[in-house]
């Protein structure tokens, strides 16, 4: 059996930690509580479910509208616990800016993602004479039980997939995309997103853990 790609606007069969009674934090959510509350900000997943060994996947979050490389975006990056292969954020820390999508996947299948976003960048209209991408790339941890991260399973055209699947509204969450056979300290982990308006309701605060294995939805 295998799961194809994944769109924003279907919602999640899971739980979240709000419907069980548990509010987080001090500032309320914001409308759908996901990342899409932001305007422009699209998400995709590319599941792949194959037999009893594959488990496994790619989420594409497409920051904002437009050409990314030629419009870039305000972003930075910081470290959580040091043992991630994540690509990309040493050019993100220096200069402030982020010019392909993000895309999370398992931590073999890193280099795969770079070499799609590069050559997915590459192809859009207007960036004929581009010659340097900083493609970002987040890893998720599904090397134990559920998959074999041996494999490789995850190719380039998944990764396309996940970008051509990205939408907004509300964002499936768990068992899917990067998600699907995270393990996040000896538990079932999957993708998660919480957003927060700040205190003038000026601005959302969105949050998108590489596979929810620190911080619960909210």
């Amino acid at each position: 059996m295998a799961r194809g790609d994944t769109p924003a606007g279907s919602r999640s069969p899971t739980t979240r930690i709000r419907e069980l009674g548990v509010t987080p934090g001090v500032l309320p959510p914001g409308p759908i509580n996901a990342i899409t509350d932001v305007e422009g900000v699209r998400v995709g997943h590319r599941t792949l479910i194959e037999g009893d060994s594959i488990r496994t996947g790619v989420t594409a979050i497409i920051p904002a509208a437009g050409d990314l490389f030629q419009s870039k975006v305000a972003a930075g990056a910081w470290v959580v616990n040091g043992f991630g292969k994540a690509a990309g954020l040493l050019q993100v820390r220096e200069l402030g800016n982020l010019e392909t999508p993000i895309v999370l996947t398992n931590t073999l299948a890193v280099g795969t993602a770079v070499n799609a976003l590069v050559r997915w960048t590459l192809a859009q209209p207007g960036n004929a004479d581009v010659r340097s991408v900083n493609a970002v790339v987040g890893e998720t941890n599904d090397g134990w039980a559920l998959n074999d991260i041996r494999s490789r399973r995850v190719t380039e055209k998944d990764v396309e997939d996940a970008i051509a699947a990205a939408r907004g509204g509300p964002v499936e969450e768990g068992s899917v995309g990067a998600g699907t056979g995270t393990v996040a300290f000896g538990w079932k982990g999957g993708i998660g997103t919480a957003s927060r308006p700040d205190a003038a309701g000026e601005r959302t605060v969105r949050t998108r853990p590489p596979g929810a294995d620190r911080w619960p939805s909210s």
